[in-house]
């Protein structure tokens, strides 16, 4: 990989882990669901700082082409991400509907 690329992808990883931590830190993104994307981050920044890596991942895995390996690493990391945020969506559907049931409960004991 050209080296001008590599330093494009990494300032660019770097800033957008910038802009994730800030919107932690301003509580615009809860830590769970960015936590995630920090670890993604990070993983690209390495990989892209050591390209060789992907290559010998890619052959311990038994997997013919390293562009391969960075497709099947992408599904699996939409995987997660559609893992997870089918929990919480779960989750507050639970909690929506536990919360109307009170709600009416405490309508019904108001009258």
């Amino acid at each position: 990989m050209n080296v001008r690329i590599q330093i494009i992808i990494g300032i660019a990883v770097i800033l957008a882990l910038c802009v994730i931590i800030n919107m932690i830190r301003n509580k615009k993104l809860e830590l769970r669901y960015a936590l995630a994307w920090l670890i993604v981050g990070v993983g690209i920044f390495v990989l892209d700082c050591f390209p060789q890596l992907i290559t010998w991942l890619a052959h311990k895995l038994g997997i013919v082409s390293p562009i391969n390996m960075l497709f099947f690493l992408g599904f699996c990391f939409s995987l997660m991400i559609i893992f997870v945020l089918t929990v919480a969506v779960s989750r507050s559907s639970i909690r929506i509907k536990e919360l109307a049931q009170e709600l009416a409960l405490y309508e019904k004991e108001q009258k």
